[in-house]
């Protein structure tokens, strides 16, 4: 068994057997290219069908180059593994199979076990940072680390959405080989690691493919990020096909994260890549894939995905904590109980149904067929705080007893769930929206960032979004590290342990088969939820999201947790407390 892994991809820089270095470059809009290897003198490239340009250099793993175009313009390679000094500067040659791995026989979990974290690389202190905390997250009982995109952006402090060189982890956050100690890291202590990665848009800053490859956009569709990347073409599939690949099989994640793939016009795609992966994975080996898509479209997750984020289940949830009606929550903010309990039994809540929101258009395909553990469940991510004017967190405005009963459903339920750095410590830090863009494009996200809150209460022009963090300064990145409530964070930390302890010992094994059995709405704030789960035995869980007790039917089922002292007693009794969850689990006879 190899403990050193390499993808070979078909472009960029390949380090040769015989000591030189291949390097392949697609860019149809050139009629010549050389590449510069710096000490070396610049090696003319040679023309092959099709836009590729290819040479073999005498320069080895640690070599710094540009590939030169024919009006004079110096570019970094877009399949660049590492960069020297940032998206602007050279790319380095990187010898994949430098890094011998220490836990070579991991082989993964399966899905139905998975408990995700999703934390931000830069504000644990990059990759060495996140490998310290890992130990800490283990005990927790988190099973698997969610790393927002880490291929390498224009200057130090980003989200990672902006990113332009998508196989190059970013330099600020720490080297090839140090990212694969923190997956090799986690491997050893059973945790999985998963990547999102971004395929449907290139940042503002740092991408040159249209200089050399226009045929890279589409011309007659844009993105809210800038034009649409052009699926259509069999080499920009390939490009995002073996980016996919590339993670997953000479990094090792367990897991990718597919961000915003509505906005990928050619949807075959994300079906031909996922059937790609499932055949060049080792057998025997978990690899998991999971999606982000506004459309709620069902059909990816009856072929090779896992799962999707069930960003319905979060609206409606926030719109019951909250009161919020703003925005998108205005779809939630009417019968929010039904609406809790259509997410809970089949999904999503938008199953092609019109949407108030989007002015009656109707939003989703049916998903109740599916098994609870196809979707994830969150209460926060990085978009619902971080798109919030201040990057307020539920903590900071949510009563804890309403909190903490939403935190037993999402933690309880067999939908798979998702932990925001600093939940579990009751954290109140901001997360902002932060970046590091310089001159006219930093003063453009400045003042877009305002207009785009300017027509939410309390920002209207001239009262108050002048105040909205600038998310260019150092201070506003700096806010947003992890900072735990004093006073609440070590009873909320004993909670999700006592919770996360629950599901693994009780619920996880059973997880794998499970399926609804349906729930109830209880106006005006409180569900009841059966699932037979994979043995055979019934999970019930009551949940009661408003502070004035309701009535409902009798319960019955062994104890699994309760809010409160007698919560479970009274619930038998047909009587839900305010602000309680109830979790009783009836074995299989």
């Amino acid at each position: 068994m190899t403990n050193r892994y390499s993808c070979d991809l078909p472009f960029g820089a390949t380090p040769l057997s015989s000591g030189g270095t291949r390097f392949r470059f697609w860019a149809p809009a050139q009629k010549q290219v050389s590449v510069e290897v710096e000490g070396l003198p610049p090696a003319k490239m040679k023309a092959n069908d099709g836009g590729w340009f290819e040479a073999e250099v005498a320069c080895s793993a640690g070599a710094r180059y540009r590939y030169r175009l024919d009006n004079g313009l110096a570019v970094p390679d877009p399949a660049s593994r590492a960069q020297i000094e940032d998206v602007h500067g050279p790319s380095l040659v990187v010898d994949p199979r430098s890094y011998g791995w220490r836990h070579s026989g991991w082989r993964g979990r399966p899905w139905h076990e998975t408990v995700l974290y999703e934390l931000h690389a830069g504000a644990f202190g990059g990759f060495a940072g996140v490998q310290a905390a890992l130990p800490t997250l283990a005990e927790l009982g988190v099973t698997a680390i969610e790393l927002m995109p880490i291929n390498d952006f224009p200057g130090r402090r980003n989200w990672g959405y902006d990113g332009v060189l998508p196989f190059a982890p970013n330099r600020s956050y720490g080297t090839p080989d140090e990212l694969k100690a923190l997956v090799d890291s986690a491997h050893g202590i059973g945790l999985m690691m998963f990547l999102d990665v971004v395929y449907n848009h290139f940042g503002p800053d740092g991408n040159y493919l249209a200089a050399y490859a226009p045929q890279f956009f589409r011309q007659d569709i844009s993105t809210p990020w800038g034009a649409a990347i052009d699926f259509r073409r069999p080499e920009v599939r390939s490009y995002f096909t073996e980016n996919a690949l590339y993670w997953l099989n000479e990094y090792r994640f367990d897991g990718l994260r597919f961000d915003a793939v509505h906005a990928i016009s050619e949807a075959d795609w994300l079906d031909e890549m996922a059937a790609e992966v499932r055949r060049s994975v080792e057998p025997g080996r978990h690899v998991h894939l999971v999606l982000e898509h506004d459309g709620n479209v069902a059909d990816h997750l009856r072929r090779d995905f896992d799962a999707q984020w069930n960003d319905d289940a979060h609206h409606v949830l926030h719109a019951l904590l909250t009161g919020e009606k703003d925005g998108y929550y205005a779809d939630y903010a009417d019968r929010p109980a039904q609406h809790l309990a259509r997410a809970l039994s089949e999904g999503f809540v938008y199953q092609g149904d019109p949407s108030p929101y989007r002015k009656g258009e109707t939003r989703g395909t049916p998903s109740r067929d599916l098994p609870p553990t196809a979707f994830v469940l969150f209460l926060q991510n990085h978009d619902q705080i971080g798109n919030r004017p201040f990057g307020d967190r539920l903590a900071n405005h949510v009563d804890a007893r309403l909190l903490e009963a939403a935190i037993a459903l999402q933690l309880l339920c067999p939908n798979v769930p998702m932990i925001f750095m600093g939940e579990e410590d009751a954290a109140t830090s901001p997360f902002l929206y932060f970046t590091d863009h310089t001159g006219d494009l930093a003063n453009a996200v400045r003042e877009g960032r305002r207009r785009e809150f300017a027509g939410f209460k309390g920002f209207a022009p001239g009262e108050g979004t002048s105040s909205i963090p600038d998310p260019n300064e150092p201070e506003t990145f700096e806010l947003s590290r992890i900072s735990a409530d004093s006073a609440k964070g070590p009873a909320r930390n004993r909670l999700y342990r006592e919770l996360l302890g629950i599901r693994l010992q009780a619920l996880m094994p059973r997880l794998n088969g499970a399926m609804s059995l349906g729930a109830t709405a209880v106006e005006p704030s409180s569900v009841v939820a059966r699932w037979r789960l994979g043995d055979g035995a019934i999970l019930v869980i009551a949940a009661n999201l408003g502070l004035e007790a309701v009535k409902i039917d009798d319960l019955s089922g062994d104890l699994l947790y309760e809010s409160c002292p007698g919560a479970a007693k009274a619930a038998r009794h047909g009587q839900l407390a305010g602000a309680t969850t109830v979790a009783l689990l009836a074995r299989a006879t």
